[in-house]
């Protein structure tokens, strides 16, 4: 079909607008639509409310809707107005275009106008299309033949549209009206493919401890229709029914508590858009929701052995940025799940790309850690010292945790053991640590400039 769509571009398609209505020849509005409002879920669906007026006989009356979305689902449709109730519906999704348009002219004749590119001269033929699969092949009168894409004028004349195929997107739906006249409806639906995320474009001063952070709601459809001049409502949560799975690497060290005034739906939050904005077909959109500078914010490095191994090599540590989503000293509001990105100046004072992390719809008072990357000069070599076993289902092992820290200024690595499962005592310890789990063990140590340090942990194991 590729060959076949630069055959089309030299194919000026004439005729067909013999079955257009005159409405659609004399100019009509591009787009059908009435006064639209889209809200806009995480996971991809969105729901579409169209207000139209409609002029209506008593009786049954069909009626086109033309402009729906080409990715409408058609068993959520419900048409609402006074005196009216829907009989039948059917959506025509197959759209017109010059490939679709030929293909539907399979078995049928159509007229060709052949131009002498020298003398202008135009010649008529009628031609029967045999196959338009990978090229379009013609009988005119008695020979074969291919319709090739060499350049030299030709066009496609076409006695009539074929039936179902549309220049929009189309809903046709049969209605019982009450009496004549016209009725103000509205009709809503489903659709996926208009969906909306969060990014966030963080600068980070670590001399000051402070970010400004700037968010965004990044709007995307590509739903096969444009949106004209909607009011716009979005959704932060995943209602069911939509979206799959999405991994967060983000930790919300521990959920918030707080809320404040921002309008609720349910368990979900609610961001509507300050003025109408038209959402475009095959485009990105993006509208700031959140500006806060000089929020509290602080690098850190962390570093977690999975379980009580060693390594034969040392490790970079994870370059981990700290702040908080509180009222008082954070940034004072709910996080919608996305995706945040983060700068800091360089000697010249250009700000410069460092990393970026995903985090989970984030409720105001949490702690966050993100991780940006992997820390080039602060790192970590896990040994095992001794492994003794003392019974059946007891052993003693002896870690030594080594943290070298190559930078001209001391640092503070977050040491973290996980993985100990069942009942693991530490019987010896170099480094005072917390158990923050059943599981995990952390401790803060602290390495001196362009020096290291090492801690050691006695683990008696009990299963």
């Amino acid at each position: 079909m590729r060959a076949l769509a630069r055959t089309c571009r030299a194919i000026v398609v004439a005729g067909a607008w013999a079955a257009v209505p005159a409405a659609a020849q004399d100019g009509a509005p591009a787009n059908a639509q009435g006064d639209v409002a889209v809200t806009i879920y995480n996971n991809g669906q969105s729901l579409v409310q169209d207000e139209r007026q409609l002029s209506v006989a008593a009786g049954r009356n069909r009626i086109e809707f033309p402009d729906v979305s080409a990715r409408i689902r058609p068993e959520t449709v419900t048409l609402s107005g006074p005196g009216i109730a829907i009989v039948e519906q059917n959506f025509d999704f197959d759209l017109l275009t010059p490939d679709k348009l030929m293909d539907k002219a399979v078995g049928q004749s159509i007229t060709l106008i052949r131009t002498n590119p020298a003398t202008g001269a135009e010649r008529t033929e009628r031609a029967k299309v045999l196959a338009a699969n990978g090229g379009i092949v013609l009988q005119v009168g008695e020979r074969i033949e291919v319709l090739r894409d060499d350049g030299l004028p030709v066009r496609a004349v076409f006695d009539r549209l074929p039936p179902n195929l549309r220049a929009r997107p189309t809903l046709s739906v049969t209605v019982d009206a009450a009496s004549a006249g016209t009725v103000p409806t509205r009709l809503s639906y489903l659709t996926p493919n208009l969906g909306w995320t969060a990014d966030y474009v963080a600068l980070f001063d670590a001399a000051k401890g402070a970010m400004d952070i700037q968010g965004w709601v990044t709007l995307t459809n590509s739903t096969g229709t444009t949106f004209a001049n909607a009011r716009t409502l979005l959704v932060a949560g995943n209602p069911g029914g939509g979206g799959g799975f999405r991994q967060m690497t983000g930790a919300m060290d521990s959920a918030g508590t707080e809320s404040n005034d921002r309008e609720r739906l349910g368990d979900y939050y609610l961001y509507p858009l300050a003025a109408r904005t038209t959402i475009a077909n095959a485009q990105q959109k993006q509208v700031s929701f959140l500006d806060v500078k000089g929020a509290p914010a602080q690098s850190t490095y962390e570093y977690v052995n999975r379980w009580l191994g060693s390594s034969t090599e040392a490790v970079s540590t994870a370059s981990v940025l700290r702040f908080s989503t509180s009222r008082q000293g954070g940034l004072g509001d709910q996080l919608p799940a996305g995706t945040i990105r983060v700068y800091m100046r360089d000697a010249r004072g250009d700000p410069q790309f460092i990393g970026e992390n995903s985090i989970g719809h984030t409720p105001m008072g949490s702690a966050m850690s993100l991780r940006t990357g992997d820390a080039f000069d602060v790192k970590v070599q896990p040994t095992v010292v001794s492994r003794t076993r003392k019974g059946d289902s007891r052993w003693v092992t002896r870690m030594k945790y080594t943290v070298t820290n190559a930078r001209p200024a001391p640092v503070t690595v977050l040491l973290a053991q996980d993985g100990l499962y069942g009942d693991v005592r530490i019987s010896d310890e170099s480094l005072k640590g917390e158990r923050v789990s059943a599981d995990r063990v952390e401790w803060r140590v602290p390495v001196p400039a362009n020096g290291k340090a090492d801690v050691t942990v006695t683990f008696d194991t009990r299963y």
